[in-house]
C-alpha cells in the first residue's frame, strides 16, 4: 500500500480504479467515459476580448444504456483518504439553483484503495473494497427497485436516442430533460412542463423525447404546436428532418389521417366554433401534444388555443417554455404542474452554452424629464396636443417625437461604426409604425452603405411580405444582409438568430407580461456562434428596459453595465475601434423596401411633432462594492442606495433636515458616502432644483418643486404678511437669493452684507427692522421651514 502513496492521480486511476471498473462488469468502449467534459467553459467577456474558462469535467461517468447515466466516479490520490473526493462529486450531482448539473442517482470516490459510495436517492454512504464495486446491473437493479418500476417502465425510460444524419448527442442539461419527460411519461403523468432558457435546444429535446415515445410504439400520433409559421418550417427542415416519411405541416385548415407526426400553427386548427379544423379527428386521435412556447398562453382557461388542448385531453400535454413565470400562473391552477426540469438562462451563461451580455444604457432627456407642450401647439398634422406631462411609456405610441428617433438612430450607428458595421442588429420598437420610421432613420444614418445595397437595414414586421421574406437571410450566417433590422413583436421569439451581436431597446415591457418578453427578446442573442466571432454580444437600452435584469424573476446578469455620458462614446472605453467601416462585397440583387402598406384609416392616430430637440443625457459611475468588484451603474442608482443607506424612509430624511439648522451638514455628509447633488442635478438637466427636491425625487421618488415654485408657496401662504413693510422687503429679498442662488443657509447673518441688500442699509439696520437679533433669527427659520413645507 505504500507505494501508492507516491502515485499521481492519473496513475491511480489507470492501475487501480479503471481496473477495478472493468472487473466489476462494465463496458470500456460503451458504458465508462473517462475524463467526461460536461460544459463548454463560461465565456469571460473584457472589453472586446473573450475567453473561456475551464470546462467542467469529472473523472468517469458510468452510463448502464447510450445516455442512461448512472454514476459518477472522482479520483484522488492515495495521500488522500478514500473518502477525499466525495465532497468534489457531490459538488457535481447536487441541486445547484434551477438544475442539478448530471442528475445521476450513484456518487464513489477512490483513492485506489476502495470507494465510498454515495446514494444520490437515500442519502446513505458506505465504504467498499476495489473488488466490490457493483456491476451495471446491480446499479440499475437499485435504482429501478427504489423507483418502483415496472418492467413495461423501465423499457420505455431505456429507448434508446436517436443517432444519425446531422443530430447531435444531446448535451448534459438537454439529457436530462429527455429523460425526466420519458420517466414522468413512463409513470402516467399526462401534463409536463420542461423550462429552458431561449438558445439551449428545446426544439432537439422535443425531438429526441418524441422519437423515443414513437419509436416505442408509446405515443404512435403526435401534434406540435406553435405560434410562429418559421417555428414549424425550421422544426421540419432541421432537428425533425428524420420523421420526413411519417410528418406533415397542417396548411389550409386541412387534416390527412395518414401522417404520424403533425406541425401545426395554433390559428391552422382553432377557430370559430363552425370552422374548427381540429375536430376533423375524434378527441382520441392524438396520443401527444407538445406545445411549444407554451407560454404564450395556449394553456390559459380563456385562450380559444386551449380548446384543442381540451378537445384532446386524453393525450399527453408537453409544454415548452423558455419563461416559466407566467406559465407557474399556469401550473397553479393545476394545468402542468410543476416543471419536471429547468434549465436557466444563468446557468447556460455559466456552463459556457450561452452568450454573455454587455448593456450600454442611453438616457434621453425627454425620456428622463418628460416632456410638456406649451399651450395650444399643435403636431404636423394641424392637430392641438393634449395639454400634459408625456413620459416615455407614451413616446411613439401616443406622441411621436422625431428627433427621438432620430438621436436613437444615431447613436445605434455611431456604436456599429466603433465596432463592426456588419453587426447583424435587431431595433426592437412600439409597434410597426414606429419601426418603419425607425427602418428610414437608420438608412437616413448608414446612407453610404445603404447606397450601395438597400437591404442593410430593412423592416420585418407581420404586415411586411417584403421584410418577412428576408427573415431567413438574416438569420443566414452566410448572408449579410438585411443587416439592420427594425421590429415590433414579430421577432420576439422563435427567430434561431445565432449570428446576432446587438439588440436594441426601444421599445417598452408591460407591467403584465413584460418580463416574459423581455426575457424573449434576450433570448434573441444568447446563442453562441464562435465560427462567427460571436461569444457575446451587446444590448443598447433606450427605455430603462434594464432595470428587469434586477427582478428576482430574471436569472442571467449582465457582464458589464456601461452608461456612456453625453459627449462619449457608446462603446466602452476598453473597447476597440474597428478600423474598416465598410461591409466586404455588397450584391446588387435585391427588392425595394416601401413603407407602411396598411389603409391610412387603420394607422394609429398619434400626435407626431418634428420641432422638438431630443438630447443624449447620461452618465456612468463605477465603485468597487463590498465584495471588491468593479460594478458600472447610473449615478442615479448609485446616489439612491447611498442616500437610502443614511436615511433609510422619507420620514427619517425630512425629519434630519427639519431638524438641522445647517443643511449644508446634511449635504457634506451625504457627500462623504459618494452623493454628488451637482452631478445629478446635471443627469436630471433641472438646475432649478433645490438640493432638497433633488433628494426627495431621487431617493424616495417624490415629485420635485423648482426653486421658484417653493417661493411662490410661500408667499401665498402669507408667512411675509406678518412682518413690517422693511421686514416683508427683507424677507422678499431672501426669497428672491434663494430662487437664484439656491442658497441652504438663510440664517447666516453675512447674507446681510451682500449687494443685494444693501438698500435696506446695514445689517444691523436691518436686524432692529424685526426687533433684534434673535427675532431676525426666529423669522428666517421660520422661513426656512415654510419653504420646506412637503
Amino acid at each position: 500500500m505504500n507505494g501508492k502513496k507516491h502515485l499521481s492521480e492519473e496513475d491511480i486511476k489507470m492501475k487501480f480504479i479503471t481496473p477495478a471498473i472493468i472487473n466489476a462488469g462494465w463496458d470500456l468502449e460503451k458504458q465508462i467515459r473517462a475524463e467526461y467534459p460536461f460544459t463548454d467553459g463560461r465565456v469571460i467577456v473584457r472589453g472586446e476580448t473573450a475567453k473561456r474558462a475551464k470546462r467542467k469535467a469529472i473523472d468517469y461517468l458510468l452510463l448502464y444504456k447510450p445516455n442512461v447515466p448512472i454514476a459518477i466516479i472522482e479520483a484522488k490520490k492515495n495521500k488522500l483518504s478514500v473518502g477525499a473526493g466525495m465532497q468534489q462529486a457531490l459538488d457535481y450531482v447536487e441541486a445547484i439553483k434551477a438544475a442539478k448539473m448530471l442528475d445521476v442517482p450513484f456518487a464513489y470516490s477512490s483513492n485506489g484503495d476502495g470507494f465510498i459510495e454515495h446514494d444520490m436517492k437515500t442519502g446513505i454512504e458506505r465504504e467498499i473494497s476495489l473488488d466490490e464495486f457493483p456491476s451495471p446491473e446491480n446499479l440499475w437493479n437499485r435504482y429501478i427497485t427504489g423507483e418502483q418500476l415496472s418492467t413495461e417502465q423501465e423499457l420505455l425510460i431505456t429507448e434508446p436516442y436517436y443517432f444519425g444524419g446531422k443530430n447531435k448527442t444531446p448535451r448534459y442539461y438537454q439529457r436530462i430533460a429527455i429523460n425526466r419527460t420519458i420517466e414522468a411519461i413512463a409513470k402516467g403523468q399526462n401534463r409536463i412542463l420542461l423550462v429552458m432558457a431561449t438558445g439551449t435546444g428545446k426544439t432537439l429535446t422535443a425531438f429526441q423525447i418524441i422519437y423515443r415515445l414513437w419509436h416505442a410504439g408509446v405515443k404512435k400520433k403526435i401534434l406540435y404546436l406553435a405560434d410562429r409559421n418559421i417555428l414549424i418550417d425550421q422544426t421540419i427542415s432541421n432537428d425533425f428532418k428524420p420523421f420526413e416519411k411519417v410528418i406533415t405541416k397542417v396548411e389550409n385548415r386541412k387534416l390527412d389521417s395518414s401522417y404520424e407526426i403533425y406541425m401545426s400553427l395554433y390559428h391552422q386548427l382553432s377557430g370559430d366554433d363552425d370552422m374548427e379544423a381540429f375536430k376533423q379527428f375524434q378527441p382520441g386521435f392524438f396520443d401527444l401534444i407538445v406545445i411549444d412556447e407554451c407560454h404564450r398562453g395556449s394553456a390559459r382557461e380563456e385562450s380559444r388555443w386551449r380548446k384543442i388542448l381540451d378537445y384532446f385531453s386524453t393525450a399527453t400535454h408537453l409544454g415548452l417554455t423558455a419563461t416559466p413565470k407566467e406559465t407557474s400562473d399556469v401550473s397553479n391552477q393545476g394545468y402542468f404542474g410543476k416543471p419536471v426540469y429547468t434549465y436557466s438562462l444563468k446557468q447556460g451563461i455559466d456552463d459556457g452554452f450561452l452568450a454573455p451580455y454587455k448593456v450600454v444604457r442611453i438616457g434621453l432627456d425627454k425620456d428622463l424629464q418628460g416632456y410638456r407642450p406649451e399651450a395650444g401647439k399643435t403636431d404636423i398634422y394641424g392637430n392641438v396636443l393634449e395639454d400634459r406631462e408625456y413620459n416615455i411609456k407614451d413616446f411613439d405610441r401616443n406622441l411621436v417625437i422625431d428627433d427621438r428617433t432620430k438621436t436613437v438612430a444615431a447613436k445605434v450607428t455611431e456604436f456599429l461604426k466603433k465596432t463592426d458595421r456588419c453587426s447583424k442588429t435587431i431595433v426592437f420598437c412600439v409597434d410597426i409604425d414606429h419601426a418603419e420610421r425607425m427602418r428610414q432613420a437608420l438608412i437616413n444614418e448608414n446612407s453610404e452603405l445603404v447606397l450601395q445595397n438597400p437591404k442593410y437595414v430593412m423592416r420585418i414586421t407581420g404586415d411586411n411580405p417584403e421584410g418577412k421574406a428576408q427573415l431567413d437571410n438574416f438569420i443566414d450566417e452566410d448572408s449579410l444582409y438585411p443587416t439592420i433590422v427594425t421590429t415590433s413583436k414579430l421577432m420576439t421569439t422563435g427567430v434561431d438568430c445565432k449570428t446576432c451581436k446587438l439588440i436594441v431597446l426601444d421599445n417598452n415591457f408591460s407591467e403584465d407580461g413584460g418580463m416574459t418578453e423581455f426575457k424573449q427578446i434576450i433570448g434573441r442573442g444568447t446563442r453562441l456562434k464562435p465560427d462567427y466571432g460571436k461569444l457575446y454580444f451587446t444590448i443598447m437600452d433606450f427605455r430603462n428596459a434594464s432595470r428587469l435584469f434586477a427582478d428576482p424573476n430574471f436569472d442571467g446578469d449582465p457582464v458589464q453595465i456601461y452608461e456612456p455620458a453625453a459627449d462619449e462614446s457608446p462603446v466602452p472605453p476598453d473597447d476597440s475601434t474597428v478600423e474598416d467601416d465598410s461591409c466586404k462585397e455588397f450584391p446588387t440583387d435585391f427588392t425595394p423596401i416601401t413603407g407602411y402598406e396598411g389603409d391610412d384609416d387603420e394607422r394609429p392616430k398619434k400626435y407626431r411633432v418634428n420641432d422638438v430637440l431630443v438630447m443624449v443625457v447620461s452618465e456612468r459611475v463605477q465603485y468597487y462594492d463590498s465584495d471588491g468588484k468593479l460594478i458600472s451603474e447610473s449615478i442615479t442608482d448609485y446616489s439612491k442606495k447611498n442616500i437610502l443607506n443614511e436615511f433609510a424612509t422619507l420620514d427619517d430624511f425630512l425629519n434630519a433636515w427639519n431638524s438641522e439648522e445647517r443643511k449644508q451638514a446634511i449635504i457634506d455628509e451625504l457627500k462623504e458616502h459618494g452623493v454628488l447633488l451637482e452631478a445629478l442635478r446635471e443627469v436630471a438637466g433641472n438646475k432649478e432644483l433645490d438640493d432638497f427636491d433633488l433628494i426627495c425625487h431621487i431617493a424616495y421618488d417624490k415629485p420635485p418643486l423648482t426653486k421658484a415654485e417653493r417661493a411662490k408657496n410661500v408667499k401665498k401662504r402669507g408667512y411675509l404678511y406678518k412682518y413690517s413693510d422693511m421686514a416683508q422687503q427683507v424677507l422678499d429679498a431672501l426669497l428672491e437669493k434663494y430662487m437664484n442662488d439656491g442658497i441652504t443657509e438663510l440664517t447666516d447673518t453675512k447674507i446681510l452684507e451682500l449687494k443685494e441688500f444693501e438698500k435696506f442699509g446695514s445689517s444691523l439696520k436691518i436686524v432692529k427692522a424685526f426687533g433684534g437679533r434673535a427675532a431676525y433669527l426666529q423669522a428666517v427659520k421660520g422661513l426656512q421651514q415654510e419653504l420646506y413645507i412637503a
